[in-house]
């Protein structure tokens, strides 16, 4: 029998994250492990926890913050089962995600990574299409009608190209995932440099189209788009497409390598930010943004 452990790392909004848990609970396939690690302080989570009274929920706090990059490789390190979703903790799963991911693993034997179908919510809960999914689903991410497997090369150039995937909704094989790990000196590409170390290693992914089972919250501001708009997240992709760009030479992976040295979906987005930036006046981020988005590519 597969076995499944959500990983779920809190911090913030009590609300949504007790949404997020209740849709793990509230699966048809009953057969998994939740654990939450809490890298807050909010006084009434710990009792809330206790009092939902199912075996299968394993909550902890942290005795100190440990910041978003910390609190994912103790999720990894923590997980157990053969599989493992580091979901968002204002995600939301439909009741038969994983009766629909284990069937895709259990017809894929030791497939290293599953992405099945995703929308995306507001704040609200409302479903909506913005213009950087919209971007995402014409632009980048492959045309699939069903199910398709890739890896290699292929997937590593079209990620790097623009990454179309949604993280917290992925089902990752857990010995691999624990062999690797999320990188230490990245706080926002992380989940991008996850999925190419992992393509590196030979793993492979399965796209699954058939059905919605995700529900993927995009808030107004989020810590990304903070970070985004001071230019803070295009320095650190800066300085991670053009080290994986050298890695992808090395590999002998060109195409791959072109688009890590164009990225042009994180310089369309740099774009995009641009007049904000500049509208603030904030002078430093939209020097950084300008950079990204021209010239970038180059060299």
């Amino acid at each position: 029998m597969v076995t499944f452990d959500f990983m779920l790392p809190y911090y913030g909004d009590v609300q949504l994250m007790q949404d997020a848990v209740r849709s793990v609970l509230a699966q048809t396939d009953r057969d998994f492990r939740l654990v939450v690690i809490d890298d807050g302080k909010e006084p009434d989570v710990p009792g809330w926890f206790a009092g939902l009274g199912d075996d299968r929920v394993h909550y902890t706090r942290n005795e100190q913050n440990l910041g978003i990059t910390k609190n994912f490789q103790k999720c990894v390190r923590l997980s157990e089962a053969d599989y493992v979703v580091i979901m968002g903790c204002d995600d939301v799963l439909h009741p038969h995600y994983l009766e629909t991911v284990r069937g895709i693993v259990e017809a894929q034997p030791g497939i290293g990574m599953v992405q099945p179908g995703v929308e995306v919510i507001d704040g609200t809960g409302r479903v909506t299409q913005g213009l950087a999914d919209n971007t995402k689903k014409r632009l980048y991410a492959p045309q699939v009608k069903g199910c398709r497997l890739m890896g290699g090369e292929e997937l590593a150039a079209s990620v790097l190209r623009g990454n179309w995937l949604y993280f917290p909704s992925i089902a990752w094989r857990g010995e691999v995932l624990r062999k690797v790990n999320f990188r230490d000196d990245y706080s926002v590409i992380q989940d991008l440099a996850l999925v190419i170390d992992l393509l590196e290693g030979g793993e492979q992914m399965v796209i699954d189209n058939t059905t919605t089972v995700f529900q993927y919250r995009r808030h107004a501001v989020s810590e990304s788009s903070v970070q985004a708009f001071s230019g803070t997240r295009f320095a650190e992709a800066e300085r991670y497409f053009s080290a994986v760009a050298a890695r992808m030479d090395a590999r002998g992976w060109p195409k791959a390598a072109r688009a890590a040295r164009f990225h042009s979906a994180s310089r369309l987005h740099a774009l995009t930010m641009l007049p904000g930036a500049l509208r603030s006046g904030n002078k430093a981020g939209a020097r950084t943004l300008a950079k990204h988005a021209f010239t970038s590519g180059q060299n």
